[in-house]
């Protein structure tokens, strides 16, 4: 399969990091600034059909971003990426290497196309970041609000979440108790598939095709879902429906020092490790 570029996860991240006023709830011009990046960036991929999903919160509108290729009436698989931040921060790990990792295995996946037997849905959510955070009025809970009213089939939505921050150091991986740390890394260098109790399966299937289809470690996980640590971004909202939905994750607070800060910078990403966690996605999504 082909192999993701670190250098267009590079200029992904440079691009939406260098919005100002930062990409929040307040600033609307600017996550319009976004949407509209994302939006002609899945434009320029022939075979995909590009829509938008407008909705209302607080008097604003705001906008989800789609992208589908595959057999229009097909089980779907969904693949997110929130694009907005929290507070006057760049968010380069929190969130646009996600975004960035959503847009390259769009492109990855575009010549294959033709191919699918799945659909596959691309979606790129505005209003992930608090003081929507798991209200109705996140992206991704107005998108998953729609799966369900149209009755679709998903076979799985993966999120992605925070992709970018990565240490060799020891130690540099933290926990919220000994019993996790006793079986995990404890240098920050991994991913992690994160799913809910119940959906074992997917989580193992999932993290065995990455190990497939990359070099860098792969962990998993499965928590009860009313653990605060389980459902932290946009697969949330897919499990209260009834789908099921992994997160992709750099562990984000429990490693990055720069989570919801403005030192959350284009600098501290390792764009290398970013791509092979890209390529373990792109084969997920395939052989899944």
């Amino acid at each position: 399969m082909p192999a993701a570029d670190p250098t267009r996860l590079h200029a992904d991240v440079a691009f939406l990091t260098a919005i100002e006023p930062a990409r929040q709830y307040l600033n609307l011009a600017s996550l319009n600034k976004a949407a509209d990046y994302i939006r002609a960036e899945f434009e320029k991929l022939g075979g995909a059909v590009v829509t938008e999903q407008p909705y209302q919160a607080e008097g604003q509108e705001y906008r989800n971003i789609i992208a589908s290729f595959g057999p229009p009436e097909a089980e779907r698989i969904i693949v997110g990426a929130h694009y907005d931040v929290c507070g006057e921060q760049p968010g380069a790990d929190d969130n646009a290497s996600a975004v960035a990792g959503l847009l390259e295995t769009a492109r990855l996946l575009q010549p294959q196309a033709g191919a699918l037997t799945r659909r596959l849905d691309f979606v790129a959510y505005s209003l992930e970041e608090p003081p929507f955070f798991a209200t109705e009025h996140m992206g991704s809970a107005v998108h998953a609000q729609s799966l369900h009213a149209e009755k679709a089939r998903v076979r799985a939505m993966f999120c992605y979440e925070m992709i970018g921050y990565f240490s060799d150091a020891p130690g540099s991986q933290q926990f919220p108790d000994a019993a996790l740390a006793a079986l995990y890394p404890s240098t920050g260098n991994f991913i992690i598939v994160v799913g809910q109790q119940g959906q074992e399966a997917l989580t193992q299937q999932v993290q065995a095709l990455m190990r497939a289809h990359s070099t860098i470690d792969v962990q998993r996980i499965n928590l009860p879902a009313s653990q605060p640590l389980a459902g932290l971004s946009d697969h949330r909202n897919y499990w209260h429906y009834g789908y099921e939905a992994v997160m992709i994750n750099d562990t984000s607070f429990l490693r990055n020092p720069h989570y919801h800060e403005a030192s959350d910078t284009l600098d501290t990403l390792d764009f290398e490790r970013m791509a092979q966690v890209v390529d373990g996605v792109l084969g997920a999504l395939l052989a899944l």
